[in-house]
């Protein structure tokens, strides 16, 4: 009876029981509802082929994509006070953090690598929105300002990557301390002669549009970011106006002023090495300069 039970009947399951299948197999584009299978997004840059949707990409995988044959030095991550408030909303903050971690396998949402692009040396820091949301606290505030540091230190540019709701409320005021700390760091970098080139995705809002993501030399952007401080819809509720379509987009904001260039991932580390290589006075060619980026970076 016992190997009917242990062993048979669970043979008999596994062929006519219904196989698991992972959630995230499957991707769906938010623009055209196709459904795309998730080797083909990670091999396509996380962009849907089709409709060309930027579809948020692991801060990770970023770092590997920019650099020259994925190579790089992971800058370290600096450790901080853990929940200094003792803060609890539906769970404890200490909870959401490791709750994070597990799934990012990282400490914070702040990744940083010193890597060169096309053989032109830089310090790369990305956001990390599936860590709550990319949101600015100590511990990231504290990695990008290092970061800052090793740029100076390495006499090289600085290319942010922002993709974050804003500061971190769970960290109350200490929170909302990291961005005059960070700007600070971004004028540091500055009085030291070397460029910041900052690359907008989607979203980037709050307090971090509020520093360091608009203090750039040149600022690019992904196709269809939403870019901006407060929300859409809190921005109609408080004027009571219907506000024009496409607002805060990439495009919306190129039109306007706020972006210098919208740039299609699968062109941005080439983009950023001529930009940067114009900024930093090293031989660049001409040839194939479709996007305008020698002018670009000739008016910064």
């Amino acid at each position: 009876m016992n190997w009917i039970t242990n062993y048979v009947r669970p043979r008999i399951n596994s062929m006519l029981g219904r196989r698991e299948v992972p959630e995230n197999l499957w991707i769906k584009c938010p623009e055209t509802g196709e459904m795309v299978f998730h080797k083909d997004l990670e091999s396509n840059k996380w962009v849907i082929p089709a409709s060309g949707y930027h579809m948020k990409m692991p801060a990770k995988a970023r770092l590997a994509d920019l650099f020259d044959n994925g190579e790089y030095e992971a800058l370290p991550q600096p450790k901080v006070a853990q929940d200094p408030l003792k803060f609890r909303d539906s769970k404890k903050y200490i909870d959401r953090l490791r709750d994070s971690r597990l799934k990012t396998e990282q400490e914070d949402t702040i990744l940083a690598g010193l890597g060169n692009v096309q053989g032109l040396k830089l310090v790369a820091v990305v956001h990390e929105f599936n860590f709550i949301g990319g949101s600015l606290g100590m511990a990231a505030g504290e990695a990008i300002i290092k970061a800052f540091e090793r740029a100076i230190a390495e006499k090289c540019p600085l290319v942010m990557f922002p993709a974050s709701g804003g500061a971190r409320m769970q960290e109350g005021i200490m929170s909302l301390m990291q961005l005059p700390r960070t700007t600070v760091a971004v004028d540091m970098l500055k009085e030291a002669g070397q460029p910041y080139i900052v690359v907008l995705t989607n979203p980037t809002t709050g307090g971090v549009t509020a520093s360091y993501a608009m203090l750039g030399d040149i600022h690019l952007a992904e196709p269809g970011a939403e870019i901006g401080f407060a929300g859409k819809r809190v921005i109609e509720q408080t004027l009571r106006e219907k506000l024009p379509e496409g607002f805060q987009t990439s495009e919306y904001l190129l039109e306007h002023g706020v972006v210098d260039m919208v740039v299609k991932r699968h062109d941005i580390p080439e983009t950023l090495a001529r930009l940067l290589k114009i900024l930093t006075k090293k031989p660049v060619s001409a040839a194939n300069d479709a996007n305008g980026v020698i002018a670009l970076a000739a008016s910064a």
